[in-house]
């Protein structure tokens, strides 16, 4: 099946890094993998470049979510890319993040297709809703938020959507892969990091594909955070933690699940180019991905591109 190349060049769903109002620097993600390689490497059928939205460090108003009404807005654009990429081209969507807050967007999009499940490759859980913290007291980030969200947790503004509702995805409809938290976690099946340290790469790729096979999901949305590797692989990202899965790792799980027929696209976020000032890990990344991504990207294709001040979705 042949690739669109969707980019999503936003950092909405972060708090800032710093205290002097610096923006978190993922929204460059896209723009340095692709410098990287990636394009080369993938053979997009095309490039659908979305804009980079604005940063807000303010609240913004009737929200109490980070960015909450611009991430709406452009969670909206994004599913409408990934929409058009799998029912209109029929082609298969890899998204560039940007942090992970894009998974509502690509979840949506998906799911104007009907039933949709999701693989959740993370460090973290990315459960934090309003359940599990004062919202009155702190805003929430999105990135997060994004497992909580997709799964109806949390502000109508981000989990209440045209044509779906809520949720995104069901809890029995979600593998989460990779995290290494304790505390509360998601009803969800769940394989720790520390889990797979044990098992195995193969072992985890296997009983995956089962729950999978077990749900009869024949529609499943891939999400790739890539903070689910160790921090002594890739550091640049901005939760780092260990244990973790390394490069060859992660690229023998996404390449498994892509061999069970089911994955319909993927995600890939939160990668910082700003903590990779030589670009050293970009080119790493790059190499990961296209080699995860192989089975599918072995024929040739034509590229054209979608600038960005296109409608999101349309073709060049």
């Amino acid at each position: 099946m042949p690739v669109d190349l969707i980019t999503a060049p936003w950092n909405l769903g972060l708090r800032p890094p710093r205290p002097d109002r610096h923006e978190p620097g993922t929204w460059r993600a896209p723009h340095t993998l692709r410098a990287a390689g990636l394009d080369t490497r993938l053979r997009p059928a095309r490039v659908v470049e979305l804009d980079r939205p604005p940063y807000a460090f303010d609240p913004q108003p009737a929200t109490r979510i980070r960015n909450g009404v611009t991430l709406r807005e452009h969670t909206l654009r994004l599913a409408d890319a990934v929409h058009a990429t799998l029912a209109e081209a029929g082609r298969f969507p890899v998204v560039l993040g940007g942090d992970c807050s894009i998974l509502l967007g690509c979840l949506l999009g998906a799911r104007h297709g009907g039933r949709c499940g999701l693989v959740h490759v993370d460090g973290h859980s990315d459960f934090r809703h309003p359940g599990t913290y004062d919202a009155g007291a702190a805003l929430g980030s999105a990135a997060g938020m994004d497992l909580a969200l997709a799964t109806g947790r949390g502000e109508l503004l981000l989990t209440h959507w045209p044509q779906v509702g809520r949720p995104l995805v069901a809890d029995e409809d979600v593998v989460q892969v990779g995290d290494r938290e304790d505390e509360e976690v998601p009803p969800v099946t769940r394989f720790t990091a520390r889990e797979i340290q044990r098992i195995g790469i193969a072992e985890l790729g296997e009983r995956v594909a089962r729950r999978l096979a077990q749900r009869g999901l024949e529609r499943v949305w891939l999400h790739v955070d890539l903070d689910v590797l160790d921090e002594r692989v890739l550091p640049a990202v901005d939760t780092p933690g260990r244990p973790g899965l390394d490069y060859d790792q992660l690229a023998r799980l996404v390449e498994t699940l892509l061999g069970t027929g089911r994955v319909i696209g993927l995600d890939v976020s939160v990668y910082d180019p700003e903590l990779d000032p030589d670009g050293t890990h970009a080119a790493r990344i790059a190499d990961c991905l296209a080699t995860a991504l192989a089975p599918i990207t072995a024929t040739p294709s034509t590229t054209t591109t979608a600038a960005a001040s296109t409608a999101a979705g349309s073709t060049a």
